[in-house]
């Protein structure tokens, strides 16, 4: 007989989260300047704007979290960590960073000039922005199949090989420092990347003599999608998965809020001695000492735990069959989503759920405000208001998909959490048509304007 799935962690501790009215959502969020990340946490009753940094520790983390090393330089927590990295990864050399944006930050000082090109699937906004920061451009190789919602395929995170080798031929190899691989795809709608595009997309990099870097941030998510739908790696474990996933690679940023299960905390990893030692330059100058980088001795602890227990399949089953659960109950209702669904959220397809709103008057932002205001659920527009402005044009950049991103936090909710989120959703795709207008833009920063922007309802 087969019985009920039931998680495999039990609950320790819990925190209250209050509830509110539509009529005070409405004046909260009008306040925020109808900005989902100006609210208060207070405001939100079911917060699903990131799962980076939002989920709950275990109890061993925070056994480690009272053990942690606080010493400057060597300390024995940044030891821990360190093996846990190269056991894990395989990767010798890391560089401790305070959170993801910091790695990228260290890596491209070290690596991205003026006029180069850094070609990758689906670039996520903060490596978008250090990369057009610096003046270099971001190329966008991601298959096709990603851009269809109602396409199933297994792998929408892919690298396209023609587009990448296209970029190859195209540009000089000096101006292409590296490429840049995200596992899972975030800005696809969450989706995994094969082992066997890992490995043809390394191939081809070695082929021209460009490196390949990871953006690490879901690498254990990639790995549970690795082994559920390539055969080759069913009987696998999920380290196995990992070590190789990682083979193919000459190094890797990591934000550790996600898949290193801790609320704070990234991290550099590479076999390449010479750009360990320019980046660790870097390091010290915009983080702190390189065994300590921006993150205390009892965060890298409960990092270096998190990365054990983020990497073991039941951990990975349980916390995919929860994001699963709710795209299940949304696409029965048929609700528009990214298919199939990923392994940190569910991400809505604006363009189909409000077409009646202008794409200029940031459809996606509209939806997500909606269900702020009618359910107090937060998520986050991942569409033309965080694809930004093109930074030689200033216009407007429309993604090929407008989507509103609702992000798991890890061990944090439970199904009852699921079940309110889907009817709150349902109620919205049933009222839809009433949708006519959207929102206009009256503040905007240079640089990442979805964090910070003020925006005006038309």
């Amino acid at each position: 007989m087969e019985f009920p799935y039931a998680e495999p962690f039990k609950i320790k501790s819990v925190e209250n989260i209050k509830r509110s009215t539509i009529a005070q959502r409405k004046q909260w969020i009008q306040e925020a300047h109808y900005n989902l990340f100006n609210l208060k946490s207070d405001q939100v009753f079911i917060d699903l704007l990131t799962d980076s940094g939002t989920g709950a520790m275990s109890d061993n983390q925070w056994a480690e979290i009272m053990k942690g090393d606080e010493a400057y330089a060597g300390s024995r927590s940044f030891e821990l960590l360190k093996a846990n990295v190269q056991r894990i990864t395989g990767y010798k050399y890391l560089i401790p960073t305070h959170q993801g944006r910091a790695a990228e930050n260290v890596l491209f000082s070290a690596m991205v000039n003026a006029g180069d090109v850094i070609p990758g699937n689906s670039h996520f906004d903060t490596t978008k922005g250090h990369i057009e920061f610096r003046k270099a451009k971001a190329i966008d190789c991601t298959i096709d199949e990603a851009s269809d919602t109602s396409k199933f395929h297994p792998f929408k995170g892919n690298v396209d090989l023609n587009k990448l080798e296209k970029v190859f031929k195209t540009y000089p190899k000096e101006k292409i420092p590296m490429v840049i691989m995200t596992v899972t795809c975030n800005t696809a709608g969450g989706q995994p990347v094969s082992m066997k595009n890992i490995q043809e997309t390394s191939e081809l990099c070695r082929r021209y003599g460009i490196p390949l870097f990871f953006d690490g941030a879901r690498f254990a998510e990639n790995a549970y999608f690795i082994k559920k739908r390539e055969d080759a790696y069913k009987h696998k474990t999920i380290k196995e998965i990992v070590r190789e996933m990682f083979s193919y690679g000459d190094g890797m940023t990591m934000s550790a809020k996600k898949d290193g299960l801790v609320n704070m905390g990234g991290f550099i990893a590479t076999n390449d001695v010479a750009i360990y030692n320019k980046a660790t330059v870097f390091a010290i100058l915009f983080e702190g000492f390189i065994t300590y980088g921006g993150m205390s001795g009892r965060d890298m602890g409960a990092l270096a735990i998190g990365l054990d227990e983020a990497t073991e399949f039941d951990y990975l089953e349980s916390r995919v069959e929860q994001v699963h659960y709710l795209g299940r109950k949304l696409m029965s209702a048929d609700v528009p989503v990214q298919q199939p669904i990923g392994g940190h959220a569910i991400y809505l397809d604006a363009n189909k759920f409000v077409p009646t709103i202008p794409r200029e008057q940031y459809r996606a932002q509209a939806l997500a405000v909606e269900l702020y205001i009618v359910g107090g659920i937060r998520g986050v527009e991942i569409g033309t208001i965080l694809a930004d402005r093109n930074p030689e044009t200033g216009e407007n950049r429309y993604p090929d998909l407008e989507l509103v991103r609702l992000a798991i936090p890890r061990r944090t909710y439970t199904n009852n959490h699921m079940d309110y989120v889907a009817a709150v959703i349902e109620h919205v795709y049933h009222t839809r048509k009433e949708a006519k207008t959207g929102y206009e833009i009256i503040y905007e920063a240079p640089v990442l304007r979805h964090f910070t922007v003020k925006l005006r309802k038309i």
